[in-house]
C-alpha cells in the first residue's frame, strides 16, 4: 500500500523513461534503444535503426493535455528549477521516501522533457540517499536544467519568443 504514494522507487529509470515517453509523444511506446542509426567513419550511414512500436497507449488527446500539465510544473508549479527562458520544458518532481520509514532516507527525482509541445529529448535524475534537502524539485530539477542548458543547442532546438533578424518575434 505504500507504494501506491511514494513509498520507495520500484520501477527502473528505463522504465520509467520508456512509460513517460509514450505519455507524451501522442500515444506510441518505442522499446526502449541507445542508437537510431550507424554511420560510416565519414560520417555516411550505414543503416537506420528500427524498433517495435505499440500504438494507442493513450489517445493523441490525452497526450496533449499531460504534456501541458507537465509544461506548468516547470512553467509555475515545483519544477520551476529546471526552467531555461526561452524553452518549453515539461516536467516532474518526486520525493520518495525509502522504507524502512524511520531511516529518513529518501529518492530525490526529477524527470523533463523538451520541448514541452514537441518533445524531442527527455531525461531524468535520479539522487539515492541525498544529504541535507531532499525534494526532487530542488535538487534534482537543477541537474536536467543544466543538462538541457547544454542539449538543447546541441540538437540545433531553436529558443520561442526570442527577437529574430529582422526584430520580429519568433515562436
Amino acid at each position: 500500500a505504500t507504494i501506491a504514494f511514494g513509498q520507495s522507487f520500484q520501477i527502473t529509470p528505463v522504465q520509467l523513461a520508456a512509460t513517460v515517453s509514450a505519455l507524451i509523444n501522442g500515444g506510441t511506446r518505442v522499446t526502449p534503444h541507445f542508437g537510431v542509426r550507424v554511420l560510416d567513419e565519414e560520417g555516411g550511414l550505414v543503416k537506420t535503426l528500427e524498433y517495435e512500436t505499440e500504438e494507442g497507449i493513450v489517445s493523441r488527446e490525452t497526450s496533449a493535455a499531460v504534456r501541458q500539465i507537465l509544461e506548468s510544473v516547470v512553467s509555475e508549479g515545483s519544477g520551476k528549477n529546471a526552467y531555461i527562458e526561452g524553452y518549453s520544458i515539461g516536467g516532474k518532481t518526486a520525493t520518495s521516501q525509502t522504507l524502512p520509514r524511520s531511516a529518513n532516507r529518501y529518492i530525490s527525482s526529477f524527470l523533463g522533457f523538451a520541448p514541452a509541445e514537441d518533445p524531442q529529448v527527455l531525461a531524468l535524475c535520479v539522487i539515492h540517499d541525498p544529504q541535507g534537502v531532499y525534494y526532487g524539485g530542488t535538487i534534482a530539477a537543477p541537474v536536467i536544467r543544466d543538462i538541457f542548458a547544454n542539449v538543447l543547442p546541441y540538437l540545433g532546438i531553436e529558443k520561442t519568443g526570442t527577437a529574430g533578424e529582422n526584430g520580429e518575434e519568433n515562436g
